[in-house]
């Protein structure tokens, strides 16, 4: 592939950037790209004020068309990096998605590893050896007494009811127990606050806003909306939360 051939896509990219962002301190930089072709990443990174090619590393995995992630390139000094197939560059809704991987970037180089730890479900999961905890962990999204009180916290948002909200929240803490519970603060968190962030992009541009997962059938998805809902709910009454992370995370443990 040649080097050079997403040059327009990247200078769009930061073109976009800087329309968007002073919205959040989560975006205010820009991070490595990562770009899937073949059987290779295609590195690159910001030098005065434009991503210039980096590198050519082999892909540690399969990794399928259409992926949207943030992770570390050990290829690249184990910086964390936006990881994308080309298509993303192909609508203004995939330059949003690159800024959302960079909120996963922000949270990932400033507290993401402390706070991670904090959690007994994570703790747990490294002395496993188990690193898909946060995608795969069983999480009883069918159970009744998980689905009433979830609908009941995501109403409460809406109407604004924060007694129906405290109620909800202890229902499901005591329901879930610690480590579902943790996790389902934890995706709120994570997830949550990147599609708040994407979200907060998606208004200023003009564009629809993400909403998958808001409505049942439950999954981990659902946490993603619930914790942008969340978080949208809590800025309202803190507004400097969305500015500091580790507080942030600490109020959406409110039982």
């Amino acid at each position: 592939m040649e080097t050079g051939k997403f040059a327009e896509s990247f200078n769009s990219l930061i073109e976009l950037h800087s329309k968007v962002a002073h919205l959040n301190i989560a975006i205010k930089r820009l991070y490595p790209i990562a770009v899937v072709f073949g059987k290779h990443f295609f590195i690159y990174d910001v030098e005065r004020s434009a991503y210039q090619f980096r590198k050519r590393a082999p892909l540690p995995m399969p990794i399928p068309v259409g992926i949207r992630a943030a992770f570390q390139l050990e290829d690249y000094g184990g910086r964390i990096a936006c990881v994308v197939t080309p298509e993303v560059f192909d609508s203004t809704d995939g330059y949003v998605t690159i800024l959302h991987e960079f909120v996963h970037c922000y949270q990932y180089e400033t507290c993401e590893q402390t706070l991670k730890m904090q959690l007994d479900i994570a703790r747990h999961a490294q002395e496993q050896g188990n690193f898909m905890w946060e995608i795969e962990h069983p999480f009883p999204y069918t159970a009744v007494n998980f689905i009433e009180p979830y609908q009941a916290f995501l109403d409460a948002l809406k109407s604004e009811d924060h007694k129906i909200l405290l109620s909800s929240r202890k229902m499901l803490k005591t329901y879930l127990g610690l480590h579902d519970f943790e996790y389902m603060v934890w995706q709120e968190w994570k997830e949550g606050f990147a599609r708040w962030v994407e979200n907060l992009v998606k208004r200023q541009l003009g564009l629809l806003e993400n909403k998958g997962g808001i409505n049942p059938p439950f999954s981990r998805v659902s946490f993603y909306a619930g914790g942008e809902a969340f978080i949208h709910y809590l800025s309202k009454r803190e507004p400097s939360l969305v500015n500091d992370l580790p507080s942030l995370f600490n109020k959406l443990q409110l039982v």
